[in-house]
């Protein structure tokens, strides 16, 4: 891996150009707050919060091309939540697929009905 240079690409030290960082999304504010809905007086180390970050990126993957297969399979150009049901049902064991269809279904019709 090349190592990461302080200055501006070519050697040129300009002052006041400061290379903007590059943003990484992560679920990290979301796992901590369910974590805290779950056990408010337990922690999280940040190797931890790594491997959950990893996890839920894998999950979301999976979830994501099973679905893309489905609506390919049917001829539709798009991912609905349909896809998404079959894919988690498809995808995830037994109770947790209940679970998380159950949980699904709620989050859809809140989102609907407001």
């Amino acid at each position: 891996m090349a190592p990461k240079s302080a200055g501006k690409e070519g050697g040129e030290g300009k002052k006041g150009k400061k290379k903007a960082k590059k943003s990484v999304e992560t679920y990290k504010i979301y796992i901590f707050k369910v974590l805290k809905q779950v056990h408010p007086d337990i922690g999280i180390s940040s190797k931890a919060m790594s491997i959950m970050n990893s996890f839920i990126n894998d999950i979301f993957e999976k979830l994501a091309g099973e679905a893309a297969k489905l609506a390919r399979y049917n001829k539709k150009p798009t991912i609905t939540s349909r896809e998404i049901q079959t894919s988690v049902r498809l995808v995830l064991p037994g109770e947790l697929a209940k679970h998380a269809v159950s949980e699904g279904t709620k989050a859809v019709t809140k989102f609907t009905s407001s």
